[in-house]
């Protein structure tokens, strides 16, 4: 089976990267760790934990989305309704609620989901962004729980993958194997100049 161990990255958009910077680095305190980029394009990634990355392209053309309220459902065309954050505690979720409040920065009370504690807020890119605080001893991830009123027959399956539901993949021989450049190698080959070394 596949190991996955987090989100590596979530992209997103924004035609504001310093802008961005501002909010994610020096508002929330997202280390900028990785950025990539010529004149016309910017491709940069914050560290969200040890695992997990938040990226955006920078593309001139494009508009900060309008802001709707996070849960609420909408018709026609749609993928994404929010992005949520997980902090350790409580006290996260006020030091989080005081810095956007005092920024400018809508943000929601704190609400109490039950198994979580949640503030809601907006990026400068209109993103809506939720942070969440596990409450105490509930853990739907030791313990999953399904509570849908009327759960469809697949649901009711449980929580654990099924196996045989899709057709058995072909093994890749190891001749055929090969991992092609692709953007992002100037990270890595020193062809480019770490333009922060300077700074250090």
């Amino acid at each position: 089976m596949i190991k996955f161990n987090g989100i590596h990255h979530l992209a997103m958009a924004t035609r504001d990267m310093d802008g961005t910077i501002r909010f994610w680095r020096d508002l929330l305190g997202m280390r900028l760790v990785a950025g990539l980029g010529k004149p016309g394009y910017r491709h940069y990634f914050f560290e969200v934990s040890a695992n997990d990355l938040l990226a955006f392209f920078e593309w001139p053309e494009v508009e900060p989305v309008a802001e709707k309220d996070h849960g609420f459902p909408v018709k026609g065309p749609f993928i994404f309704d929010h992005v949520s954050f997980g902090v350790e505690t409580d006290e996260d979720l006020w030091t989080l609620k005081e810095r956007l409040d005092v920024a400018g920065f809508w943000v929601s009370e704190v609400i109490d989901h039950g198994f979580i504690h949640s503030v809601y807020s907006f990026d400068p890119n209109g993103i809506p962004i939720e942070f969440s605080s596990s409450v105490g001893d509930v853990n739907v991830r030791e313990h999953p729980r399904m509570v849908d009123s009327a759960p469809s027959k697949i649901t009711l399956e449980g929580p654990e993958p099924q196996p045989d539901k899709w057709p058995a993949p072909q093994p890749i021989s190891l001749e055929e194997r090969a991992i092609y450049p692709g953007e992002g190698i100037e990270l890595v080959q020193g062809k480019k100049k770490n333009r922060w070394e300077s700074c250090r």
